[in-house]
């Protein structure tokens, strides 16, 4: 199995901070080797195209003239100038980017990317974001929240679920919720590797939610918000500085019994629900669970238009795909698979528009090679990276196919590394790149000359399934 990132690793102490969190946001941001970067939240990943387009301005004008996604369903801005702060604010506010400053870092929340935009027939949890993110923004303990603590609204389908959210609201048919609290550290399930960058959404690792209670649809977004409020009381009474649910101490976990006390407090009637199956994070792509995370390729809705469904090369657009994907309806939404949906196209037209974004440069075909590959910031952005492993990862990745995915790393900490254990994993180091897959003989020092022939043979030499096993 490959090894997995340090804090893929169990805790058996608990969790204590000795600051708050570093996390970037719009407004906070942070120093990299190539300039500085920016986080803007998306709620649901969703976005109009004014909004878009104003942030591929902001880009181009302030920025490397590139949009990056990250595995939150947010967009990242980098290269961007040290006294550019208050211009890309005016723009984020012109936006509407920035409803509450106090709280930009804090609307953490993924949606199921294809709700209410196909024929599955699941409730539409596209309401829940809209109402959950008012609600954040209106209350000042939730600024409190750190910048990692992460809400999923999961429309039943499972996809947001695996995600190992904080608070995760589940469907149950059109008039009922599943509300999912994150686990404690003698409760999380071992193997998915997390990672050192800050919004990997896979932090803390192997998380998996135990505590349920059944709560009204329409009580959905007001209980979630007291499930965060619920923890940071928690967090204050252990004294640990607990960035997200799983860090609190087994003495302060929160509990179902607490929870429905406090939903009964703000007049939310609560019952004890049975939690479902964990999620199993899907080994064979980077992109999320078989079968529920969208694909690439087309979507008919239920009203008859189509939805396209496309992935970005490594997570990252050039503004002149950015405004391509936005121009097409008007409406987009990034999934926390770094992909966007594009819904509302005229059926006629989805083959062409589809074609067009391949063109461009975008990954719509299950076939694509770029669907199974994944890599962190590397040189020149990250000090740390030994390094250009993106350039590296271009160079191999028509050579290098296979059946196991595949994650590069600039250096040990493997930043952005996807759930899962059966990967193939390039690491940077001073003597060229290791590399390890399940069930193979690890490699050491392995010169780029050699990467696409030795990550070939290791991608195809050990199956989908027998890396499970």
């Amino acid at each position: 199995m490959p090894p997995q990132p340090p804090s893929a690793a169990p805790r058996d102490e608990p969790v204590i901070r000795d600051r708050g969190d570093a996390c970037p946001g719009a407004l906070r941001l942070h120093a990299a080797d190539d300039g500085f970067l920016a986080r803007v939240r998306v709620p649901g990943g969703m976005l109009g195209a004014d909004a878009a387009l104003l942030l591929a301005d902001a880009a181009d004008r302030l920025g490397d003239g590139h949009v990056d996604l990250t595995s939150r369903g947010n967009a990242q801005l980098r290269g961007l100038g040290a006294s550019c702060g208050g211009a890309l604010q005016s723009v984020l506010v012109r936006a509407g980017l920035l409803p509450a400053p106090t709280h930009e870092r804090v609307r953490n929340i993924v949606a199921s990317p294809l709700t209410g935009l196909d024929r599955r027939g699941l409730p539409d949890v596209a309401p829940w974001v809209a109402e959950l993110d008012r609600l954040l923004c209106a209350e000042p303990a939730a600024a409190a929240l750190s910048g990692r603590f992460l809400f999923a609204l999961d429309d039943g389908r499972g996809d947001a679920r695996s995600l190992a959210a904080d608070v995760t609201v589940l469907a149950r048919g059109a008039d009922r919720a599943l509300l999912l609290l994150g686990g404690t550290p003698a409760e999380r399930t071992a193997g998915a590797p997390g990672a050192g960058a800050p919004d990997t959404g896979s932090e803390p690792a192997g998380q998996r939610p135990v505590r349920a209670v059944l709560v009204a649809s329409a009580d959905a977004p007001r209980a979630a918000l007291t499930a965060a409020l619920y923890f940071l009381d928690a967090a204050r009474a252990a004294g640990t500085r607990a960035w997200r649910i799983a860090e609190l101490p087994a003495e302060h976990a929160l509990t179902a019994a607490g929870l429905t006390d406090r939903l009964a407090a703000v007049g939310i009637a609560a019952e004890a629900g049975a939690p479902p199956a964990p999620a199993a994070a899907d080994s064979a792509s980077p992109y999320g669970p078989d079968g529920r995370a969208p694909g690439p390729g087309t979507v008919t809705g239920p009203d008859g238009t189509v939805a396209l469904s496309v992935l970005a090369p490594l997570g990252r657009l050039t503004t002149a795909q950015w405004r391509l994907l936005a121009g097409l309806t008007g409406r987009i939404r990034l999934t926390p698979w770094r992909g966007i949906v594009v819904p509302g196209l005229p059926a006629h037209a989805a083959a062409r528009e589809l074609a067009a974004l391949a063109e461009a440069g975008l990954v719509t075909a299950s076939d694509d090679p770029w669907r199974s590959v994944t890599a962190c910031t590397g040189r020149p952005g990250c000090a740390k990276s030994l390094a250009d492993v993106r350039a590296d990862a271009r160079a191999a990745v028509t050579r290098a196919t296979g059946p196991l995915p595949v994650h590069w790393s600039g250096c040990e900490r493997r930043c952005g590394h996807p759930r899962g254990t059966a990967w193939v994993d390039l690491v940077a180091t001073p003597e060229g790149y290791d590399l390890s897959a399940p069930g193979r003989t690890p490699r050491r020092g392995l010169q780029t000359s050699e990467l696409p022939a030795a990550l070939a043979d290791a991608r195809r030499t050990t199956s989908h399934d027998a890396a499970k096993k």
